[in-house]
Parts: C-alpha cells; structure tokens; sequence
C-alpha cells in the first residue's frame, strides 16, 4: 500500500478520538453523573493499562520462550526487559515529579497574588488574562488531569500507529484496514477518557466552566495525533525495542492518571456508581479490542 493510502488510514484512525470531545462541553450534570462519567473513564483507562502492558511485555515473553526452547540467549530477554521495567517507571514518575513540579509552580508568591486578584479591584487585564491562558501551572486539577490522560493516550497510539503502518507497508491491506476500524473505535472511547475530567467543571463560586472547543481539539491533538505520526514511521521501518519504550511510557503515566481519578471518585462516596461506571468502561473497552483481534493483531 503506498504512503499516502497509508497516512490516509492513520489520520482515520487517529481522528476518531473527536467523537468523545463534546462530553467535555457539558454545562452542569448531575453529582451522580460526574460520577459515572468519572468511574467510566477510569475503566477504559484500566483496560488500557492491561492492554498496553500485554503488548509491551511479547517481546520479553518471546525471548523467555526462545530460551526455554534453547534457541536464544538471556541477552534478549534482559534488553527487553529493562526497556519494560524503564519506560513504567519512567512514565509514571515523570509525572510524579511534573504534577510536583506544577504544584510549586502554582503555589509560588506571584502565582497566589494572580488568583487573589483575579476578581473584584485591581484584577487583571483582558490582555493579561490571554497571555496567562494556556500556563499549565495555572490551570484547574481537572485542566491537568485531562492533559495527563490525553499525554499517556497519545504515547499508546503511537505504538498503534507503527502497527498500522507496518501492515500497510507490508500490503496486508486487509489487515491494516482492519487496524483502522479497531483503533478507530478505541480512539472514539479514549476521547471521552481525556475530557471526563472537564464534564461539569466550576470555578470557585460554582459556576460552570465549559472548556473551548481550540482547548479539547488541542487535548485531541496530543492524544490522537501519534496515531498518524505512528503510522508514518512505522510504514518505513518498525522496532520492537521502540514499541516497548512507547507502550510502557504508556502504561506508567496511564496508571499515574488512574489513580488521581480514584482519588476524585473517593470523595463522591458513591462506590455503587463507581462500581457500574467500571464495568462500562471495562466492558468498552474489551468490546473494541475484539474487533482488533478479529483482524489478527
């Protein structure tokens, strides 16, 4: 299949995660509702975790295997190996670390008095206001959390992005077609994953804040994006040691996300919403995977 035909499947695939965005613009559910959206995010996200890490750990099961059959080495199964136990704990303290980093930041002197001035005498410009939008560390907790998820979505589409273009360059068009529709599905859940966080939020006077649609397409973009970028190297070469980096990068900073939403579920007290919003996203998740194991990958 030639490039363009192939760019054309990863911008599909990547593109789906659009479908998921409007939950985000939601003025005020419900309590109750936040709360399934919440608990149904954190399923897909724990389906992702058990995904991500099956596919990352083949290559060190594979190597075990060739041992056992006394066709390899131990060389292998150590290089994979540590390239899986690098990349969880690289993805998951980096973040550690950054949400740190970020609590500082918004906890310095200059950053108290911008909040304090936000409203009544003395706040700040228009002008001013724009030019401080887009500083992270300024940002609510649901604002950042979104960004986390749509950061470890998009590394684990990247990885979804090189099979695409492996099969595409290999002319199983079928299968690569198949890809599509699979990761396509999964891209549309994974969408709703990043925003849930958004759904109903307020400021501190309890007034709803509806993010902008330049806010969620830029989430969309660093979520969905690696899938088309995926799919333009993995249509030249592919590695193996570079899909484990990428998918336990993947799986660290996706299992950081998971537990902040358990902390944000924690404090509704409402473990019965939390249970059946699990099964959802669990039950969603597992239901697009098989359309991506009927095409054989």
């Amino acid at each position: 299949m030639g490039l363009s035909k192939t760019l054309l499947l990863g911008l599909i695939a990547g593109g789906t995660i659009l479908l998921g965005l409007p939950v985000g613009r939601m003025r005020r559910p419900a309590a109750s509702l936040r709360a399934l959206l919440n608990a149904v995010a954190i399923g897909i996200l724990l389906f992702l975790v058990w995904d991500v890490l099956t596919h990352a750990w083949e290559p060190v099961d594979s190597a075990l295997s060739n041992v056992h059959a006394h066709s390899g080495g131990m060389g292998p199964v150590f290089g994979y190996g540590s390239l899986f136990a690098g990349g969880l704990i690289g993805g998951m303290l980096s973040l550690v670390f950054y949400e740190r980093w970020m609590s500082r930041l918004s906890g310095t002197p200059a950053a108290s008095a911008e909040r304090a001035d936000r409203r009544g005498p003395g706040a700040m410009a228009v002008g001013e206001l724009k030019a401080t939008r887009w500083n992270v560390a300024s940002w609510s907790q649901a604002r950042r959390l979104a960004l986390l998820i749509a950061v470890g979505i998009g590394l684990h589409n990247f990885a979804e992005g090189l099979a695409i273009g492996q099969s595409a360059a290999s002319n199983e068009v079928a299968l690569a077609t198949l890809l599509v529709i699979g990761f396509g599905l999964h891209n549309a859940t994974e969408g709703f994953g990043i925003v849930a966080p958004l759904a109903g939020e307020t400021d501190d006077e309890g007034e709803a804040v509806r993010p902008s649609w330049r806010f969620l397409l830029a989430l969309a973009a660093i979520g969905g994006g690696p899938t088309f970028v995926g799919t333009v190297i993995g249509h030249g070469f592919t590695s193996a040691a570079v899909s484990v980096v990428f998918l336990t990068l993947a799986a660290g900073s996706i299992l950081y996300v998971v537990i902040q939403l358990l902390g944000v579920a924690a404090k509704t007290r409402k473990p019965e919403l939390l249970a059946y919003g699990l099964l959802i996203g669990l039950i969603a998740g597992f239901a697009t995977d098989a359309i991506v194991t009927a095409a054989g990958a």
